[in-house]
């Protein structure tokens, strides 16, 4: 559904509360798939986008962060992060490499 001739919802922040800019190409499907989502939420393509990157981007940082541990699974974690097991062959191998960026 291409929703260019319906109406846009209102803006909910003025351009002086945004001060950067994020360029996107994409396919004219997605586009159009994202602006129906967003006329569906009463949201404007770019706050669709922008609040949908936001939320992904919060995800895959807690993801990486927040770990969610019963006391046992919690206390042998610890224990595991207190006393890593040796160094092997192969960890010391890829220790004494060149990084690529100093290459």
């Amino acid at each position: 559904m291409n929703t260019a001739a319906l109406e846009r919802p209102a803006r909910s922040k003025s351009r002086a509360e945004r001060s950067a800019t994020i360029h996107i190409r994409a396919p004219q499907q997605t586009k159009e798939l994202i602006e129906t989502a967003a006329y569906a939420v009463g949201k404007t393509l770019s706050e669709f986008t922008l609040e949908s990157a936001r939320q992904h981007a919060i995800d895959v940082l807690l993801d990486q962060r927040l770990f969610i541990l019963e006391s046992e699974q919690y206390n042998a974690f610890m224990q595991a992060l207190d006393n890593p097991p040796p160094a092997g062959p192969k960890l010391k191998a890829l220790m004494k490499r060149r990084p690529l960026w100093r290459k």
